[in-house]
């Protein structure tokens, strides 16, 4: 039996001039919730954790246990007294541990990105080899330096990890490493530390760098960004079950379309009537520069091409405005679960001159698609007066599009 215990009783000396009204980093909002209730809320989800104590500022208790009433997704839990550091709370913590608890999972109430998988292979460890901590490869080159800030030597980088929690233990190594460390005034920078000068062997777990601790404002930027990203894949993921949570998916299309060049046609481009002696000769409005957007997005999600959805031997798309067209496309391409990330087109004409255009025609692809502006590249070229466009008997253009899911 599991039970986890979450310092959230520290001062948030960094935070200070962020807050505002709010008085702890953890009741600060994250993605509609408290960074509190969304680390008490993935821990709920373990089938093994059982029970959840929550360490925290004498003044700040009744606000605490409004907060935790008013959740009804959480494991039973209780809320204890904190001390003057992390290392203190902790061990008013486990005296409040339940007799059953077999692991103690220690936790940052301050980390509400753990991943629940990392919780469980912190469990695992724990009970296989008595103590395990979650961390993640170091990424810097890391300094020994002297009192004098002299470069003293550099440990590889191969033999360094970044510490993160939960850090979880067997429930009587880590009650006799915390008696220890009372009885010999020793204050430590984790439970881990603590624990080794009992020389117990402590397995590393592999964690996520997503696993960041809010310390400070641009910490809680972050983590709104993660937040943000996490559940667009999350949701996602539940329509897409065979997709990746941890890695997007892109993929890349490619479009061509070309038209003939006759009297009597509007010339219309990416949705915008050209002024020109000429028209494009085609079943719909024949935009040329559009068509080759559309196929560019159906190529990237494999959904065939604009013939198989828009047959020219059907009626209902005589003359249609191919904006229209677009607009169905896109449908098809969200109810993949596929996000436009962007689209690049070069029109190929020798006339008319099409730069005093593009900034309309860009516009209105993006209104269309429902994307950013910035998303929507339009290039024009001319053909130097060589081939059929560079003769004026047509225009030609290209796309590609790039899709996430």
């Amino acid at each position: 039996m599991v039970t986890a215990i979450f310092p959230a009783a520290g001062a948030s000396r960094r935070m200070k001039n962020f807050l505002g009204d709010v008085t702890n980093k953890n009741f600060l909002e994250l993605g509609g919730e408290s960074v509190l209730i969304r680390t008490l809320k993935t821990f709920s989800k373990s089938a093994r954790v059982k029970n959840l104590i929550v360490v925290v500022a004498e003044n700040e208790i009744s606000e605490v246990e409004k907060i935790l009433s008013a959740e009804k997704n959480l494991k039973s839990w209780q809320i204890v007294v904190g001390g003057s550091e992390r290392q203190f709370s902790i061990a008013n913590g486990l005296k409040f541990l339940p007799e059953e608890t077999e692991i103690v999972l220690v936790h940052d109430a301050a980390r509400p990105l753990i991943n629940l998988s990392v919780i469980e292979k912190v469990i695992d460890a724990a009970e296989k080899f008595g103590g395990a901590i979650a961390a993640v490869p170091e990424k810097n080159t890391i300094k020994f330096v002297d009192a004098e800030n002299f470069v003293v030597k550099t440990p590889p980088r191969s033999e360094l990890v970044e510490v993160q929690t939960p850090q979880g233990f067997r429930k009587e190594i880590l009650l006799r490493a915390y008696k220890k460390a009372e009885e010999e005034n020793f204050l430590g920078t984790d439970d881990a530390s603590l624990v080794e000068r009992l020389g117990e062997k402590i397995k590393v777990v592999e964690s996520d760098y997503k696993n960041i601790k809010i310390t400070t404002p641009e910490d809680l930027e972050i983590a709104k960004a993660i937040s943000v990203r996490n559940e667009e894949l999350g949701i996602r993921n539940e329509k897409f079950p065979n997709s990746s949570l941890l890695t997007p998916n892109y993929h890349t299309g490619f479009g061509y379309d070309v038209h003939k060049l006759v009297e009597g046609r509007k010339l219309i481009l990416g949705g915008v009537e050209i002024p020109h002696e000429f028209g494009l000769l085609g079943h719909s409005d024949a935009d040329v520069l559009t068509h080759a957007i559309i196929d560019a997005l159906l190529g990237a999600a494999a959904l065939g091409d604009i013939g198989q959805h828009f047959p020219d031997t059907d009626e209902k798309f005589k003359n249609i405005d191919s904006l229209k067209l677009l607009s169905k496309v896109n449908e098809l391409i969200q109810a993949e679960g596929w996000q436009i990330e962007n689209i690049d087109s070069v029109i190929v004409a020798q006339k008319p001159k099409l730069a005093p255009h593009i900034p309309e025609i860009r516009k209105k692809i993006s209104e269309v698609l429902k994307i950013d502006l910035i998303l929507v590249s339009v290039k024009a070229k001319t053909e130097e007066g060589l081939g059929f466009t560079g003769n004026r008997q047509g225009i030609s253009s290209y796309a590609t599009a790039t899709l996430r899911r």
